[in-house]
């Protein structure tokens, strides 16, 4: 947006400037990534008094000053990103109905729930939202969330949850011929692939287990990231009758995610629960097939039978059934991978400034 140069920006960082290098405990460990995310804008550190800081509980993110860095800014709107921490919350109420409140958040309701808490949640939320003047939704399902939760059709506007294409789309050929010959795979093997945190909501026991009944010695498995699930993980790969099959990276940065996508054949998410997965836009902006669960927030607009499949969420037999349908055959993988490639092309970031931009001016 900063450098469209249509609007002016300042992005105010809540975490504080700690979280530049965090301990991130989705993936157990300190993570500093390497490509430059403070480049080319304005921005400012917000001092962070939290005990706990972190995004992983309400009281994560407390800023006292955050109201009046915002007011000497004198912007004529804000845009909040979520509304479930301390700062967050108290930044919406005190600018709402003195400027125009914006905000961004990408929830679903495809996890039910239900109950006194689901009414206490649906109190709530709407009494939250009522505080916003719009929202910029990310995609089909976060769509519902919000009409759920009150808002009205004229305060949606749609902006495309994206990653940086064009990234994804260089070719890493000699990186990714190395990649699979380290993991002894042949030309006509298929590589199945995720990436991320090994934390229980990825369901990735799930995905193991499904790939150990598929037991086809032409497919492998790679588990590229780190988290608390790890030492399980890795103790039923040891366990398993294909063990040869099943391959841990460990973490990867931002650099070496286009080289792991491009080396696989095959991407799957199989969350429990996912707002969206940005894993998915990544895959498919390197050309690659995808299967998700249908808790994963992005399924209804980015998955269909012609790139991909969707799974029942934490069913086996039927993600068994789907890897065996899409492993089948690789001339149809790199078919779908194409379709991937060209459903992505309109998930771009220009089109997040450009809903932005004319919701602003």
């Amino acid at each position: 947006m900063h450098q469209r140069g249509i609007i002016s920006i300042k992005v105010f960082y809540t975490w504080g400037e700690k979280a530049a290098h965090k301990y991130d405990p989705g993936f157990d460990r300190s993570v500093q990534w390497d490509i430059p995310l403070l480049n080319g804008y304005d921005f400012a550190w917000l001092q962070n008094i939290s005990q706990d800081p972190g995004t992983h509980h309400f009281k994560g993110i407390i800023n006292p000053a955050a109201a009046r860095k915002i007011q000497e800014y004198n912007p004529d709107a804000l845009l909040v990103f979520g509304w479930a921490w301390q700062s967050h919350l108290k930044i919406i109420r005190h600018f709402s109905g003195k400027i125009p409140v914006y905000f961004r958040g990408d929830s679903t309701v495809l996890v039910k729930s239900a109950g006194v808490k689901a009414v206490l949640r649906y109190f709530f939320l709407t009494w939250v939202y009522r505080h916003i003047d719009a929202a910029f939704f990310v995609g089909t399902s976060n769509r519902a969330y919000f009409v759920k939760y009150g808002l009205k059709n004229e305060q949606l506007i749609f902006a495309p949850h994206a990653v940086d294409n064009a990234r994804f789309e260089i070719k890493r050929d000699a990186e990714v011929a190395d990649l699979r010959a380290s993991l002894n795979l042949s030309a006509e093997d298929v590589l199945i692939l995720y990436a991320g945190k090994f934390e229980p909501v990825k369901n990735l026991e799930l995905l193991l287990g499904a790939f150990v009944l598929l037991g086809n010695p032409r497919v492998h498995l790679l588990l590229a990231g780190g988290g608390p699930s790890e030492g399980i993980l890795k103790s039923m790969a040891d366990q398993s009758k294909v063990k040869a099959n099943i391959h841990f990276s460990g973490f990867k940065n931002q650099s070496d995610m286009p080289v792991l996508y491009q080396a696989a054949d095959l991407f799957c998410l199989p969350s429990t629960s996912e707002t969206w997965g940005l894993v998915i836009n990544e895959a498919m902006a390197c050309g690659r097939p995808v299967l998700v669960s249908d808790t994963v927030g992005c399924s209804a607009d980015l998955v269909t039978e012609l790139n991909g499949a969707i799974f029942k969420s934490g069913d086996r037999e039927d993600l068994t059934n789907k890897l065996k349908m899409l492993t089948s055959d690789r001339q149809q993988l790199r078919n779908m991978g194409a379709h991937s490639r060209l459903i992505i092309e309109d998930w771009k970031f220009c089109n997040i400034a450009e809903a932005i931009e004319n919701k602003i001016r």
